[in-house]
């Protein structure tokens, strides 16, 4: 409870931990707020049907809050939010020069506080993926301040955990990515850094995953946890190996 998980991916593609995150929290029956940026509702959950996990029913049963970025963008361009009368959380989209958060943050505080009637184990914040807030024109310091405040809501008060994936490219001109990427890195307690292999394309192994536990931020005298594996995606799961271990180089 209260720790900050950052899923990083650099050369590769790392949204398969977010769907293992998603079915494992919606299993543990923990109320999740998961904010989908990238993908829409039916791409997610077939994936999570693949993993035993119905996301339409998680809805139904207020388990899952599902904030579909692709509909409230398109709600924006159009106009349809003010048929509806409802606050877009991406409304910082419209304001020119500015990107205010403050809506998307509402919106995760109101999802995630629990009422009478709630019976779940606790809360959980998953964003796919904060990069793209980036994208939509948000400067780097209010993103790291929506994330600081959302780390205090979910975090401290809630006792709850916070899921966050970002794109990242070492080699990048994207100063700004790269800040927002620096900045979480310090401030995580685990980081699952996900890249592609230095060699290319490999059928039998698709990439590496590094495993930081942040004991440092303890402020104990020890050093950081390091792990590295590396894991090959199929149909239903993953499969994860020492380097060098893999069955195809056996």
């Amino acid at each position: 409870q209260g720790k900050f998980t950052l899923l990083r991916d650099t050369r590769t593609d790392g949204s398969f931990l977010v769907h293992h995150f998603l079915s494992f929290y919606l299993r543990a029956g923990c109320k999740v707020c998961f904010v989908a940026l990238l993908q829409s509702f039916s791409h997610y959950n077939i994936i999570a049907q693949k993993l035993g996990v119905s996301l339409t029913a998680a809805k139904e049963r207020g388990q899952l809050i599902f904030l579909e970025g692709l509909k409230y963008c398109l709600d924006l361009m159009f106009g349809e939010e003010e048929q509806s009368g409802q606050s877009n959380p991406l409304q910082f989209l419209r304001l020119v020069g500015a990107s205010d958060l403050r809506a998307l943050f509402d919106f995760i505080r109101t999802s995630l506080t629990p009422s009478g009637s709630d019976s779940w184990k606790g809360p959980v914040l998953l964003v796919d993926d904060l990069s793209v807030l980036l994208s939509l024109g948000a400067t780097p310091v209010p993103v790291l301040d929506f994330i600081h405040y959302c780390r205090v809501v979910v975090c401290s008060q809630l006792k709850g955990n916070i899921v966050v994936l970002v794109h990242s490219n070492e080699d990048s001109e994207d100063e700004e990515n790269e800040l927002v990427v620096n900045s979480l890195c310090h401030h995580s307690d685990l980081i699952l850094w996900v890249e592609g292999l230095a060699t290319g394309f490999c059928k039998d192994i698709h990439g590496q995953i590094k495993i930081i536990r942040r004991v440092s931020l303890e402020l104990t005298a020890e050093k950081d946890l390091i792990q590295i594996y590396q894991y090959k995606i199929q149909d239903k799961n993953v499969t994860f190996f020492a380097r060098g271990l893999s069955a195809a180089v056996l």
